[in-house]
């Protein structure tokens, strides 16, 4: 499946669980049944990265603690290197570079972008554990800028969004999707102050983004699977 949208960029999805209410709380959803179904559709996508914000990998992937750099000199410029690649890509937006990996051959499919304000000594660290690198943006991650070099320096042509909703408000923000993915269980979480799809947008007259239902599908046993396009 290929969408060119002639951009410079990968055509990008974001691509979620909730619940009714819109909820993405991971152990929340996990609750919620169908979570094969998530990832059955993910791979209907057919994607070649899948990207997730700093606090998504802390959970799930990055080690416990931070990064404390020793030299605070930053990199100071865009720059990227692209390490041995063993398959599809697994992206973090690490913007101050505080998350750390596990050393495994496993993360050859690892690449993490910062801006150009983060410290070189944390690009060299991840040199040397062989994982992939962005650095874009003087204050704050350049994520126009970012997903041009990952179609141009990476072949990332399809790229799939998946959480959390801070991330996922600043693609939307940025201008950068071009199609949403819900699926959404069946239960409520209810919860005060939860995050949702797309959360963190501060601006009260943001206007509103409208999208065009390409899909309605029920899949596993209580769950829909809805697509959107901009």
């Amino acid at each position: 499946m290929t969408d060119n949208v002639n951009t410079g960029r990968p055509y990008i999805v974001c691509h979620m669980m909730s619940s009714v209410d819109g909820r993405i709380d991971c152990s929340m959803t996990e609750n919620l049944g169908d979570t094969d179904a998530y990832y059955a559709a993910l791979d209907e996508l057919e994607c070649d990265a899948d990207l997730s914000g700093r606090v998504t990998m802390q959970m799930h992937t990055a080690l416990p603690g931070t990064f404390k750099a020793t030299d605070s000199t930053p990199i100071g410029r865009e720059e990227w290197r692209a390490a041995g690649h063993g398959g599809k890509y697994e992206i973090a937006i690490d913007t101050h570079g505080t998350l750390l990996w596990p050393d495994s051959e496993a993360q050859d499919n690892l690449l993490v972008i910062t801006d150009e304000a983060c410290p070189r000594q944390y690009h060299d660290r991840l040199t040397a554990q062989g994982i992939s690198w962005i650095a874009c943006g003087r204050h704050g991650i350049d994520l126009s800028r970012a997903m041009q070099i990952l179609r141009s320096e990476f072949s990332v042509e399809r790229l799939a969004v998946v959480g959390g909703g801070h991330i996922n408000a600043a693609f939307l923000t940025a201008g950068l999707l071009d199609e949403v993915s819900l699926m959404v269980g069946a239960g409520i979480d209810g919860r005060k102050g939860m995050t949702t799809v797309f959360d963190g947008i501060e601006e009260m007259d943001y206007p509103t983004t409208t999208l065009k239902l390409v899909g309605v599908k029920r899949v596993g046993e209580n769950t829909v699977w809805i697509r959107y396009k901009k």
